[in-house]
């Protein structure tokens, strides 16, 4: 897979690996009912499964007549992905712009057990550095 996982899908298509990515596994009608409106057709969203399969994003088992969608890239690496790009996009690489304007935006809701976690992090990162 491409450095940016989402970066190369469709409107749709990411939606899609949304709902897959949520719910960790899914049929093709629970894809379709977790979908924003106006929803696709049933054979459109088994289309798009198909598409997304054959780009080697999900990956299916057979459950009776039903297939089971699941990602083919681990949780982890896509969301390692999706936050390089967007770092890379909308701050110019700037890892320190990004988290700066993520706690500038949700500090309110960190618990404080949240705010030490983040600290301890902070400071086992700037250990790595000084090694």
């Amino acid at each position: 897979m491409n450095q940016a996982l989402h970066a190369k899908l469709g409107r749709r298509e990411s939606q899609i690996m949304d709902v897959v990515y949520r719910d960790g596994e899914a049929t093709a009608e629970s894809i379709r009912e977790a979908l924003p409106a106006p929803r696709p057709s049933n054979s459109s969203v088994r289309s798009m499964l198909r598409l997304l399969e054959d780009k080697g994003h999900l990956a299916h088992r057979r459950d009776g007549r039903r297939f089971i969608y699941r990602p083919s890239v681990p949780a982890k690496r896509a969301r390692r992905s999706a936050l390089n790009h967007l770092v890379d996009t909308f701050f110019g690489g700037s890892t320190q712009t990004a988290v700066a304007t993520l706690l500038s935006m949700r500090a309110s809701k960190l618990s404080e057990a949240e705010l030490t976690e983040l600290s301890e992090l902070i400071n086992r990162a700037k250990h790595k550095e000084s090694k």
